[in-house]
């Protein structure tokens, strides 16, 4: 009983974290087997009454066990996953059963014996530094949106619908695409989206076009909806690149539920060489 009572000691401060947690309950009785699968392989499992018996491979750890009871006063089943997941349940007789098989899923964990300081500072740090490159983007992008600087030649436009490319600026480790578009129809845009890939057009006799799209890390005010007569203006922040004689970036500007989609194709000379 001493090995019980040190394991319980053990892992009481997980119970008081869990402790508004309602726990479920779990019915067995002496005649069938009650069979509990586990995400992760069984490292020890202990009842707190001796009318329950909860039996699994010791020796080899498997990612069943089995729980039989006596006719009894209810009590409590404690299972120690090999990852050091606990998963506590409420155990009780029941002559006849309707379930004799559980399939846990790891979300039923109560907790795990072993506090991830050090993940929790990682994690902790990891997102400090996405808030403080959030803001940075952030700030950058308003400043931009405050210039007024054109490429000059990349408009494309589609039954009133205007897309230009304003701008294309390195920064730090990033490229801003400065984007704007026009509804000159009468009706609005709903926008399902606004992609941008890489092209590369193969050589040979048999030519043919490859397309990569490339996922934003930012994006600065992209509308949903253009509504008749509005222009917006926002910003794309893609991951530094450069690009070869045979290769161009295509926006791909997409309409939901509608027909009015853009295509436009910009040179490796503006990729390479960005205000």
């Amino acid at each position: 009983m001493r090995p019980i009572l040190l394991i319980l000691a053990m892992i009481i401060s997980t119970f008081m974290e869990a402790q508004t947690r309602i726990l479920d309950t779990i019915y067995a009785n002496d005649t069938k087997n009650v069979a509990l699968f586990f995400p992760e392989p069984i490292r020890q499992g202990i009842t707190g009454s001796e009318n329950f018996v909860f039996t699994y491979n010791r020796e080899k750890e498997q990612y069943f066990g089995l729980l039989q009871a006596k006719q009894g006063k209810e009590s409590n089943l404690l299972v120690i996953n090999r990852n050091g997941s606990i998963f506590s349940y409420i155990v009780r007789y029941k002559a006849q059963l309707s379930k004799l098989n559980y399939f846990i899923p790891m979300t039923s964990s109560i907790g795990n014996e072993k506090p991830k300081v050090k993940d929790s500072i990682q994690t902790e740090t990891f997102e400090k530094k996405i808030d403080n490159s959030t803001y940075y983007y952030q700030k950058f992008c308003s400043y931009l949106l405050d210039r007024r600087q054109y490429l000059g030649r990349y408009t494309r436009r589609n039954s009133g619908v205007i897309m230009r490319l304003e701008n294309i600026v390195f920064d730090k480790e990033e490229l801003y695409f400065v984007i704007q578009i026009r509804n000159n129809s009468t009706l609005d845009y709903d926008l399902n989206f606004l992609n941008l890939s890489v092209e590369t057009r193969q050589k040979g006799k048999k030519k043919s076009l490859q397309r990569l799209y490339i996922e934003p890390i930012f994006k600065h005010h992209l509308p949903s909806k253009i509504v008749v007569n509005e222009t917006v203006r926002f910003i794309y922040v893609m991951p530094k690149f450069s690009l070869s004689n045979d290769r161009r970036i295509i926006l791909e500007l997409n309409e939901k539920d509608g027909e009015r989609n853009i295509e436009m194709k910009v040179s490796h000379k503006y990729i390479n060489n960005p205000n």
